[in-house]
């Protein structure tokens, strides 16, 4: 049954969700952003994958287009997967995700294993800032950058949140991305990492590198999980420079399912 598009606002808990669905008759693929960024980091994406898909998009919490909320967290942020999807009608998805929606990828379709068809990471790794000293080293990150924060949000590059309240939603994700070993170990469903190189905003210099080790133990005691590619962007221009390794990954999980598309 082919779907007709739809773009509009999804409620949930205490907020709404701006939301937008190509609809169509195709394998669908849900979309989840950065911490901080918006749905429009997916365009050259989904263009370069065509119509041969029903791709779903939404910003989350205070980011783009949505509402606010009192509820920035990191469970909150997975529970809207699941609105999102009840709200169009969707049973099974890959989902694809970048830095922060990778983790929320991850966590997803551990709870839901029967409703994920396969995860796409753009780089992201199990492990992060923990601890008393790595907890105020992202809320200083932020206390600088509190007064471009606003403007940066126009952009799609931060939420309509203050800077205390990024910090938090960083110090959240750092701990589930820390905790995260064993759940990927587990995973059932056929996962592929596209891996950027250096560093990203915030970080020091090789730290980037030594995340993605941490990915090490699970390709080796989890077939399922693969590398799809190690591309020569870093981690704030991997969406902007290779987003063709993304889409290419997008391809392999579907074929994997054996459901190729065209």
């Amino acid at each position: 049954m082919s779907i007709k598009p739809w773009t509009g606002m999804v409620s949930v808990d205490d907020t709404a969700l701006a939301v937008t669905d190509t609809g169509g008759s195709g394998r669908v693929i849900v979309y989840l952003n950065g911490g901080y960024a918006s749905q429009t980091t997916w365009r050259r994406v989904i263009a370069d994958l065509g119509d041969g898909y029903r791709h779903i998009t939404y910003d989350e919490r205070a980011r783009g287009k949505s509402k606010r909320s009192a509820d920035y967290s990191f469970e909150g942020a997975v529970r809207d997967i699941t609105a999102v999807l009840a709200a169009r009608g969707v049973e099974r998805a890959i989902l694809a995700g970048w830095s922060y929606g990778a983790l929320l990828s991850w966590y997803w379709a551990e709870r839901n294993p029967d409703r994920t068809d396969g995860l796409v990471t753009v780089d992201a790794a199990p492990s992060g800032l923990t601890g008393p000293e790595g907890e105020a080293r992202i809320r200083k990150l932020f206390h600088r950058m509190r007064f471009v924060l606003p403007l940066a949000s126009l952009f799609g590059l931060a939420g309509r949140m203050s800077a205390a309240q990024h910090a938090e939603v960083g110090i959240d994700a750092n701990r589930y991305a820390a905790a995260a070993v064993p759940l990927l170990e587990q995973l059932t469903c056929p996962v592929r990492f596209v891996l950027a190189t250096g560093n990203s905003l915030g970080s020091e210099d090789g730290e980037m590198e030594k995340t993605r080790a941490s990915l090490a133990p699970v390709l080796a005691h989890n077939p399922n999980v693969k590398v799809s590619a190690k591309v020569a962007s870093n981690h704030s221009t991997i969406m902007r420079k290779d987003w063709r390794a993304v889409a290419e990954a997008i391809r392999e999980v579907a074929a994997v399912r054996g459901h190729a598309v065209s």
